[in-house]
């Protein structure tokens, strides 16, 4: 008998041997109903069986061992990413999850050599192909099951940021009600500043943190585009970076028209991540420089500064979202960054229908180059 037979005539017994299997795999099995335990096994195993029943030729079997071939059974993948979803959902955890897999495809086989004489050369054949089908559909589930950790996880991200705003709000309300007070001596009044300060990095990280997260859950970064003059919004950006960091010689040229239609608050993002970005990096005794220049079409924004080059490995992942440069130490204090602020400039950026691309020298330094067009 052909094992693809087989385990269509024996389907139920399987699905039995998976229920008791899944009922071991606690504490998540323990809330669960015979229905829930069974889930897509019987699904998974008859898309396999169908799968093992169609022609395949050697370069096929090649290409689907790399992941690579056409896909045969639509049904063995939609079951499996459900199954993953699911287990998910219940609160098995990845390793319970794919356990499973590794169960339901010993006890088949187990079965079906009990059932066989003597073997020959085509039932090897045959526990190749079904070994296949639970290699993709164990494939599936795990993406479906990872897919729906990281959604779960952005939505814990998102939660967590939101709530974290209203705290942080009151401390710096509460601060700036205590400066207001006539009788703090210096060492108080340094204390509040630090305070406020420290308050208003957190803000940053965690507006960052949810801008992430938006774009992560597939709903882009909202832009309203209204016309300003690009020049103004360098100038207040390297005012306020003057003075959160009054030792750093901050430098900014402005060249040409410089008036378009951008996000006003999108752009003071941008302009604060890098030059915040430039001045944590720059090597000290040495100017940050913002060049700002407009033409016809375009505005221009470079942001330079000496110091340690990019290296050549880092540059590609530059962009990446949680990606830390090598002198961005958690331990480091004057690093407030949560690794998002190029991803989020990049995204800005790209928002508005423009480029950023960076070039980094021990002999030049570090220049990142924004070119946005004045119209979208």
């Amino acid at each position: 008998m052909q094992l693809s037979e087989f385990i269509v005539q024996n389907v139920e017994r399987f699905v039995d041997e998976w229920e008791r299997f899944a009922k071991t795999l606690t504490p998540a099995a323990e809330c669960l109903d015979r229905v829930e335990l069974r889930d897509h096994a019987g699904a998974i195993l008859l898309a396999a069986a169908r799968n093992m029943q169609v022609p395949q030729t050697a370069r096929e079997q090649a290409a689907k061992a790399k992941g690579e071939g056409p896909e045969k059974t639509p049904s063995l993948n939609d079951a499996a990413a459900d199954h993953g979803e699911l287990r998910h959902v219940v609160g098995f955890n990845l390793v319970q999850m794919t356990s499973e897999f590794r169960a339901l495809r010993a006890s088949v086989i187990r079965l079906w050599v009990e059932a066989l004489g003597t073997p020959e050369r085509d039932h090897f054949d045959q526990m190749i192909r079904f070994n296949e089908a639970i290699d993709e559909a164990l494939a599936e589930s795990t993406a479906a099951y990872a897919e729906q950790v990281e959604r779960s996880r952005d939505i814990f991200l998102a939660i967590l940021g939101h709530d974290l705003r209203a705290p942080l709000q009151a401390i710096l309300m509460s601060t700036e009600l205590l400066a207001r007070k006539a009788d703090l001596d210096a060492s108080t009044r340094t204390a509040l500043g630090r305070i406020k300060q420290g308050t208003r990095q957190m803000g940053t990280m965690v507006k960052d943190l949810l801008e992430f997260v938006r774009s992560r859950l597939g709903a882009g970064l909202p832009i309203v585009r209204a016309p300003m003059d690009l020049a103004d919004a360098c100038r207040s950006a390297i005012d306020d970076a003057q003075l959160i960091h009054p030792n750093v010689d901050l430098r900014l040229e402005i060249k040409g028209d410089t008036r378009g239609e951008w996000d006003r608050a999108r752009m003071d993002q941008v302009l604060t991540n890098l030059i915040g970005n430039a001045v944590q990096h720059g090597a000290q005794n040495h100017p940050v420089s913002l060049r700002v220049e407009g033409d016809a079409r375009h505005v221009t924004l470079e942001m330079h500064n000496q110091g340690e080059p990019i290296g050549a490995d880092i540059l590609p992942s530059l962009f990446d979202p949680l990606v830390r440069g090598p002198s961005e130490d958690l331990h480091v204090n004057r690093s407030t960054s949560l690794g998002l602020g190029l991803f989020i400039v990049k995204e800005v950026v790209g928002t508005h229908q423009g480029k950023i691309e960076v070039k980094s020298s021990e002999a030049l330094g570090t220049t990142f180059t924004v070119c946005l067009p004045k119209h979208g």
